[in-house]
Order: C-alpha cells, then sequence, then structure tokens
C-alpha cells in the first residue's frame, strides 16, 4: 500500500517553472494526495497560473491567499500544513523542480522505516547554473546519503542542523509534538526545525537519491542580502546556532571553490568567486549584529522587507 503525502508549496507570482513542477508531481510514482498553494497576493495569478486555469488542470489542487504582509517562512508553512490531514507531507518552493517520477518515493523512505523525523532532498543545478554555483551545490548536496543526529556536531558542526524546505519531507506526528516550524523568522525556519529534533535526539535523512533541480544565479548583491536574513536567523537563536561551527565551513567551501575552478579551466571566475564571497560574508556579520543597526540600514541589507513590517506590527 502507498503512503499518503500531502505537498505544500508557498508562492508569490508563480510562472511556467511551478507548472513543470506540477505536471512533474502528477507523475510521480507516489502521487501526492493533496497540493496545498500558499499563495502570496491574489492579484500575482495570471495566464496559465491564474486561479481559473490551475483548479481546472489540477484536480488535487488546492489554494489559498495571503497579504504579502502576512507572509511568514515559518507560519506560513504552518498555516499550510494545518489545512493537510496526511501522516506525510513535503514542504517545497515553487522552483524546486522534480528530477524525476521517484522524488517523493524516495523522500519518504527513511521515514516511513523509522529512521528519521524529516528527509531532504538533492538539490542539482539547473541548465544553466553558472560554475560557482554548480560547484556550491555539489558541496551542499552531494551524491552520498547520510543520517545525521548528536553526535555528528563536533564533526558536521552547523551543518549537522542542515536541512533545506525546497525539497523536504516530514513525519507529521512528531512535527506537531515539536510544535511545527518557529512561528516567526526571517530565514531558516527548515535548520531551526532540524536543531531542534537533533538536540531532543532524534535524526534528519539526507537521501541523495531523491532529486530535484534547484539553483540560482544570484547577484553579489542578492547574495549580501540573502546571508545578511541568515546573520540574523542566526542572532535570533543562540541556542541553536551560538554553540556550533559555521564560519570554518565557509572557509573549506570557499578553498575547495577555488580548487574546484582551477581543475575545470574556470580559473578566471576566481576573483569574481572571492569578490561575492567577501560580499556574503559582510552580509553574514552584518546581520549578526542587526540588533545595533538603525531601522532604514536593515531595510537596505535584508532580502525579506516583509518580516520587519510584520515585526513592526507585532
Amino acid at each position: 500500500m502507498k503512503p499518503i503525502v500531502d505537498v505544500m508549496i508557498p508562492t508569490k507570482k508563480p510562472k511556467k517553472e511551478f507548472l513543470i513542477l506540477l505536471d512533474r508531481l502528477e507523475r510521480q510514482s507516489v502521487k501526492p494526495n493533496r497540493i496545498i498553494m500558499m499563495n502570496t497576493g491574489e492579484k500575482y495569478l495570471k495566464g496559465e497560473c491564474s486561479q481559473e486555469a490551475l483548479l481546472r488542470k489540477y484536480t488535487n489542487l488546492e489554494i489559498y491567499h495571503i497579504s504579502e504582509n502576512e507572509f511568514d517562512h515559518g507560519n506560513t508553512r504552518n498555516e499550510g500544513i494545518r489545512k493537510s490531514k496526511a501522516p506525510f507531507f513535503v514542504c517545497m518552493t515553487q522552483d524546486a523542480v522534480p528530477a524525476d517520477e521517484y522524488l517523493l518515493e524516495r523522500l519518504l523512505e527513511p521515514l516511513i522505516a523509522g529512521k528519521a523525523a524529516v528527509s531532504y532532498a538533492r538539490q542539482l543545478p539547473k541548465e544553466d547554473c553558472n560554475p560557482v554555483e554548480r560547484f556550491v551545490k555539489s558541496f551542499n548536496y552531494p551524491d552520498k546519503s547520510r543520517l545525521k543526529s548528536r553526535r555528528d556536531l563536533d564533526s558536521l558542526g552547523i551543518k549537522t542542523f542542515f536541512c533545506s524546505n525546497a525539497c523536504a519531507a516530514y513525519n507529521r506526528t512528531i512535527f506537531e509534538e515539536s510544535g511545527g516550524f518557529i512561528r516567526h523568522t526571517i530565514f531558516n525556519e527548515d535548520m531551526i526545525y532540524a536543531a531542534g529534533i537533533i538536540s531532543s535526539g532524534g535524526k534528519i535523512a539526507y537521501t541523495a537519491k531523491a532529486l530535484v533541480c534547484h539553483s540560482h544565479n544570484y547577484s553579489w548583491q542578492d547574495n549580501f542580502r540573502r546571508n545578511f536574513d541568515l546573520g540574523v536567523s542566526q542572532a535570533d537563536h543562540p541556542e541553536i546556532f551560538g554553540g556550533v561551527k559555521s564560519e570554518s565551513e565557509g572557509v573549506r567551501l570557499v578553498r575547495e571553490t577555488m580548487q574546484y575552478l582551477k581543475k575545470t579551466g574556470n580559473k578566471r571566475l576566481i576573483p569574481s568567486m572571492l569578490w561575492g564571497c567577501g560580499w556574503k560574508l559582510a552580509g553574514y556579520r552584518l546581520g549578526k549584529m542587526y540588533k545595533k543597526l538603525p531601522g532604514w540600514f536593515i531595510l537596505k541589507c535584508s532580502m525579506n522587507r516583509s518580516y520587519w513590517q510584520g515585526m513592526r506590527e507585532r
């Protein structure tokens, strides 16, 4: 008997790539029971991605709308998950496309076997992915699966908590017992949840044979803002991130990226890669000290401005 699983996807201004994602979910060996779409801004659903067109084509799709100020990385996902009753659910993003028809089946295997509370997929670079980002994907998502627990903290440091809601499956019972995702967070709701599981003695599965295509060619400005938000999330949760190694992993990534660029004949890209890494580090460091910064400056640094609007409203 095949497992029952729902898929929850927050969306904003979905385009053709989202339709490819939905088409490939329909062709899975384990098909989703329901696809729950938590959409930011009803006005952004247009053309092929209009609400009418989507509901006509995908009979198991449900669409719920929120405003831009209501979106939150943690609570929006919690709201979507509460609309599901399936024993397993998968969180995805609108730009993560299943690489084959076995994504859900393979992603669920560690959960069904009782080996882990969470199982996250391997992310493959898209065709247009630049060489630096292509290597970063292989660094963060190797071809070998791994079951992570408290025993890995000394060797893996912060990567023990690494998990990605671009595509991750959850055991509902454990999720509800542990309180779900943190209600209000700028970023990192997946890692914060995974850290809680690890701290309570549970395990996180990296399932390398579950494959999605997901990558971004971010500009240095985007990487600065993204890493600023990363720093903010870590500053807000010292009980999770304060006692584990973090920046040393970044140093290893830079070193190995340089070696990769040299080996692949892309040595010319090293200066721009180092420039980008400098901005990532600057964003991260500023994010860690955001409480000392003026509000106007924070808004210029952050990728997620709606978060700060939500903070004012709270």
